[in-house]
């Protein structure tokens, strides 16, 4: 897949957070605009971000070569006003995409974080390349609370291939986020969205994960499952005979059996219980 990027200039990289991250987080930020990984339920094919482009989504990325220096000065200014910086990076791309091996914007963010940290950082990604940044996140964690919160919505490799075949293999997922929680920093399974998986799959997070984090293409689009009918996903779960698995209670089921291998203090189901101040992992 030929994938268009840019460099953009950006007028803002902090921004309030509104509808679904306003549960805790004060702010999103996002280093990117457009996601390479292009999985086929993500929300944000629906949103004006998307809608307004000539391209289809994952066939444009945006690189924001200004996001460092303006997150310092929107830090700058928070500070001044004592506010309180509680930061979910990112909403509406994948701060590790490939293109952050070249552009490198998401780690020299994180560099700034070190002089001008936020109170609490969750990292929600689904690509190994996270681990390179193990040496800035364990300076950063003794500064602010870090969460790094993997994407990892199956452990059926031919499940993920459905869904989302451009995004990295899930044993890539795994072996990252336990090299993560190895170093010491806090870590997070989404299961965002729920996708069929085997009966081994919380016996094999329950190493590596300190918090799980169940949320459905129902509850999880920002619009009640309507951004998830339009793009068509209850077609595509049933022409593969997984319709039992889009039910709107599947969370409900997805908790019950987790709890089997997880405390329940650490089982968490979207939305109103994304959110992380660290309580629950002290």
């Amino acid at each position: 897949m030929t994938i268009e990027v840019k460099d953009v200039v950006s007028r803002k990289i902090l921004n309030e957070a509104s509808g679904y991250l306003d549960i805790g987080f004060t702010h999103s930020l996002n280093p990117y605009s457009g996601c390479a990984f292009a999985c086929k339920y993500c929300y944000v094919r629906e949103m004006p971000i998307q809608q307004f482009k000539d391209m289809p989504w994952g066939e444009w990325v945006e690189i924001k070569t200004n996001a460092v220096d303006i997150y310092k000065s929107e830090m700058i200014k928070l500070r001044r006003k004592s506010s309180k910086a509680h930061i979910f990076m990112s909403s509406a791309t994948d701060p590790y995409q490939p293109i952050e091996r070249e552009a490198g914007i998401t780690r020299a963010i994180l560099e700034a974080m070190l002089q001008e940290p936020p109170d609490l950082l969750q990292i929600q990604t689904r690509s190994p390349l996270v681990t390179r940044d193990i040496d800035l996140l364990t300076q950063l964690k003794d500064q602010c609370q870090v969460l790094v919160s993997m994407t990892i919505e199956t452990d059926r490799e031919e499940i993920k291939r459905i869904f989302a075949p451009y995004a990295p293999g899930i044993n890539m997922r795994l072996e990252a986020l336990k090299k993560i929680h190895d170093a010491g920093i806090y870590t997070q399974a989404a299961l965002s969205p729920v996708l069929p998986f085997t009966p081994q799959f919380p016996t094999v997070l329950a190493e590596i994960a300190d918090r799980i984090w169940i949320d459905t293409l129902n509850i999880g689009d920002g619009r009640s499952g309507k951004r998830s009918e339009r793009l068509g996903m209850p077609q595509l779960f049933k022409s593969h005979g997984l319709s039992e698995w889009y039910r709107k209670d599947i969370h409900i089921r997805v908790k019950k059996y987790f709890m089997r291998s997880y405390p329940p203090e650490k089982i968490h189901v979207s939305k109103e219980e994304a959110f992380w101040d660290g309580g629950d992992l002290k």
